[in-house]
């Protein structure tokens, strides 16, 4: 199932172009095209599904998947040693832009807090 309007829909289909980093037997792993760290890799199911609660309640074996493949990509892009952050928005006010569950692998460098600032670790 697909949406004919559907940015990532078309990338998936192959109809837009991107740099595929990793196919899974239903997922796509692509370069940002306005990269918010050196390392930003998007993961998506090859199925249109608007967002995480959706796919969620539809079929929470495929989440399972999206999210073991950006692991997985994360691993690849040789994140794994110096950490990774997963993102994925659902809705508007969350940031949401495109309306096709995508997860964000972000990494390459200290990331810092999730509000901006630099990263307090204790101890």
């Amino acid at each position: 199932m697909t949406a004919p309007d559907c940015l990532f829909c078309k990338i998936v289909t192959g109809d837009v172009p991107a740099t595929v980093v990793r196919r899974g037997e239903r997922t796509v792993a692509f370069r940002d095209i306005n990269p918010q760290a050196p390392v930003h890799v998007l993961v998506v199911p090859t199925t249109h599904q608007p967002d995480a609660a959706r796919l969620t309640a539809a079929d929470p074996a495929l989440m399972a998947e999206v999210i073991a493949d950006a692991v997985a990509v994360a691993e690849q892009e040789g994140l794994a040693g110096t950490g990774y952050r997963l993102i994925t928005n659902t809705g508007r006010d969350a940031g949401q832009t495109v309306f096709h569950l995508h997860v964000h692998v972000l990494g390459g460098e200290g990331l810092g807090g999730m509000t901006g600032g630099p990263l307090k670790v204790a101890g």
